[in-house]
């Protein structure tokens, strides 16, 4: 019978993996530890699933070559956890799940666009300390009456550019491949156009070379000074401390970051109790009332964690008989 390790499997998709092993007669092993960790327990396997934010270790590479599997699978869109030529050369391929469900994502920014709009934030932090009142500078735009910035109208960023355009905000994109069936929803315009007229900029590009450092002190000196910034893509694509600079000078009006520079060493820790004192660009952004922060939950719903199971796993017995993977990174 065909086995598999599943590697940081949580208990929420305990239900989506059990009924995946018994639809197709096959054993799943779980455990909750990285790769890093469970190395060992590959040695009986067939296949591999994994699901991280840290760097596999370099030394894992040769030890699943050399109890001999042929791929490892991460059950998430991003790969930059894996080093694609250190597995290649150890005769590993190497899967994602581009688009476990776009929807997720899509409805989570839609979710903080209109946390920014109706500037929730103020009124969370005003009511934490007892303070009822509301003044003028708080007053909201409507959704009908909004520009919303799109960067990156990919699945995610389509989907989203949707959602809004049947609220009947404005929608402007930018994108270095701008699709044709997107213009009909989608204003495509330049970046430097996008920071200066939207009312709220969402990013929703995939992290490499290119997008790393993508929003800096620059852009945001374009925005309006009323405007809000969505992260639900990856950290590195804004340089935090040029956010930070721009939040406390009221440069830019507010952020809501599910993701964030740094967040490997916070996401699923409690801190209520240690304090934020060893990542200080993390504790900056707790502490400032116009930002909101989520622990990178954008992706976390009833379908997007099925299918991340469903296809990583899929993508397993693809390669374990000599198929290629729709999904493989090349």
């Amino acid at each position: 019978m065909t086995k598999i390790l599943m590697t940081s499997v949580r208990d929420d998709e305990q239900p989506a993996i059990k009924e995946f092993a018994k639809e197709h007669g096959i054993e799943i092993e779980t455990t909750p530890k990285l790769i890093d960790d469970a190395v060992d327990l590959t040695a009986d396997v067939d296949g591999l699933v994994i699901q991280q934010r840290s760097k596999v270790d370099p030394s894992v590479y040769a030890k699943l070559a050399a109890n001999g599997l042929k791929q490892i699978a991460t059950r998430t869109a991003g790969f930059d956890m894996v080093d694609i030529e250190a597995a290649h050369e150890h005769g590993l391929t190497v899967t994602n799940v581009p688009a476990y469900s776009p929807r997720s994502v899509a409805e989570h920014a839609l979710m903080q666009i209109f946390r920014l709009l109706r500037k929730s934030y103020r009124f969370d932090a005003q009511v934490a300390r007892g303070d009822f009142r509301w003044f003028s500078d708080e007053q909201a735009l409507e959704i009908h009456t909004a520009t919303i910035g799109i960067i990156g109208v990919g699945r995610i960023g389509g989907t989203l550019a949707r959602l809004l355009k049947d609220l009947g905000a404005t929608v402007l994109g930018y994108d270095t491949k701008p699709r044709d069936e997107m213009k009909e929803v989608v204003e495509y315009t330049t970046k430097k156009d996008l920071l200066k007229r939207a009312d709220v900029i969402s990013l929703h590009v995939d992290l490499n070379p290119t997008s790393i450092g993508l929003m800096t002190a620059a852009d945001f000196q374009l925005m309006k000074p009323t405007a809000g910034l969505v992260n639900a893509s990856r950290g590195p694509v804004v340089k935090t401390a040029d956010l930070i600079a721009a939040l406390k000078a009221g440069t830019i009006a507010a952020a809501a970051l599910d993701t964030f520079e740094g967040e490997t060493a916070v996401i699923q820790t409690d801190r209520s109790k240690t304090g934020l004192a060893d990542v200080p660009q993390i504790q900056a952004l707790h502490d400032m009332d116009n930002v909101i922060l989520t622990p990178h939950i954008a992706f976390f719903t009833n379908l997007a964690v099925k299918n991340m199971v469903d296809i990583s796993l899929n993508d397993v017995l693809l390669v374990l008989v000599g198929k290629q993977s729709p999904h493989e990174v090349k």
